[in-house]
């Protein structure tokens, strides 16, 4: 039988009957069709979750009710932060769903002088809490407990002079420099720049407050596949992957 997990941003805990939000409750009722006394797992996005089963399901409403904490815990022992210059359309989509899966714990948006991409606070707002969304989706689908934080989109060099990680790489093609002679980290930052790339300027900013010059091959990629190259050579190298 399926049990699939659904978030809700509600305090959780045993024997606890809750009202799904709405967007969750069209999930489980329509699409999945889900009925009373199907089970299916709670989680809030704090590092837990739940197995629970469907009291009620109407037209207007989800009810379930918790049942019993759930052991484990998907998280990785690597932090990775990574700091990703705005891309149009589903490029930035594509990028905060395969960061979550592969175990981004924060996402920072980034202005950069090649980034095309321009927000007015209202319609920043709307794509913030899309992006969200689709982080809490990424986390659904994957097994995690805990949703990364999308940060608001602020400078490339306001983000840079505030990292406080363990290591710092700035990725880019004008450098041959690996991913070797580092010991292991307990946390990792990433820089990822546009679609048109990084400046010289931007690269050597970033060098200059400690971040390493990282290729990943001899291919030029682009900015949505180079996070999920990068975080899965991390999560290999020194997170759950060995």
């Amino acid at each position: 039988m399926r049990n699939p997990k659904i978030h809700t941003p509600q305090p959780l805990c045993a024997n606890r009957d809750i009202t799904l939000t709405d967007s969750a409750a069209n999930h489980v009722g329509k699409v999945l069709r889900m009925r009373p006394g199907d089970p299916l797992i709670l989680f809030n996005g704090e590092g837990h979750s739940w197995q629970a089963e469907i009291t009620c399901v109407s037209k207007k409403q989800v009810d379930v009710k918790t049942l019993e904490q759930l052991s484990g815990d998907s998280e990785s022992p690597l932090r990775i932060e990574l700091g990703q210059c705005l891309s149009r359309g589903e490029r930035m989509d594509y990028a905060i769903q395969k960061a979550t899966e592969l175990g981004v714990t924060d996402i920072t948006l980034l202005f950069s002088e090649r980034c095309e991409v321009k927000l007015s606070s209202e319609r920043q707002e709307k794509r913030l809490n899309h992006w969200q969304q689709v982080a809490i989706s990424a986390c659904e689908q994957c097994g995690r407990n805990r949703v990364p934080t999308i940060h608001a989109p602020v400078s490339l060099e306001t983000w840079i002079q505030n990292r406080q990680t363990d290591l710092n790489f700035v990725l880019h093609h004008r450098t041959e420099k690996q991913l070797k002679g580092f010991e292991r980290p307990q946390s990792v930052s990433l820089l990822i720049g546009p679609e048109g790339g990084l400046t010289a300027t931007e690269i050597e900013q970033a060098q200059d407050r400690g971040f390493h010059p990282l290729a990943l091959g001899p291919r030029i990629m682009r900015t949505e596949t180079a996070p999920v190259a990068a975080a899965a050579v991390l999560q290999y190298l020194w997170g759950d992957w060995n």
